[in-house]
């Protein structure tokens, strides 16, 4: 009877255990504000996802400078910008050509953002979700916002 309730207690351990692995990995997380700096830009803590950790961190990068273009970033400190650089209505469909260049790998929205310094140990544990085919990044960065702006009017996209 003992080995019995031990078997299944350690049974439904493994089962809450392995979902919550799968249930991490996959969950959408959104964009943080984790404060301004003095020259305007935007300190972000940006998720990716991919097939491995340098993919997701390449996708964290891209979501953290589309969502200061197109999103209102409303999670985390309220000292962000709340309105994004582009509020015109489908400009992401009208402008596709343009934002497609923009964002492939190693593309130009790699000048518009900077890494934040941390400590070898926090970037090695920190902020890594794991589900079976993919891995979640978490990815504390900077986002010059007022450069991504004037790059933006200099190519005709906002006036």
């Amino acid at each position: 009877m003992k080995l019995k309730l031990t078997l299944i207690i350690c049974l439904f351990t493994l089962t809450f255990i392995y979902s919550q692995k799968k249930i991490s990995g996959n969950y959408i997380y959104k964009t943080e504000c984790m404060g301004i700096e003095h020259d305007g830009s935007l300190t972000l803590k940006a998720w990716g996802n991919g097939r491995n950790r340098a993919d997701a961190v390449e996708q964290a990068k891209k979501n953290a400078v589309r969502d200061v273009i197109f999103q209102s970033i409303l999670e985390g400190k309220q000292d962000c910008l709340k309105k994004p650089l582009i509020t015109e209505v489908n400009a992401e469909e009208k402008y596709e050509d343009y934002f497609n260049k923009f964002f492939t790998d190693g593309g130009q929205y790699l000048n518009f953002i900077t890494l934040k310094a941390e400590r070898i140990g926090e970037k090695i544990s920190r902020d890594r979700k794991k589900a079976r085919e993919s891995v979640t990044n978490g990815l504390v960065l900077s986002v010059l916002r007022s450069e991504l702006k004037s790059k933006l009017i200099a190519d005709g996209i906002i006036k």
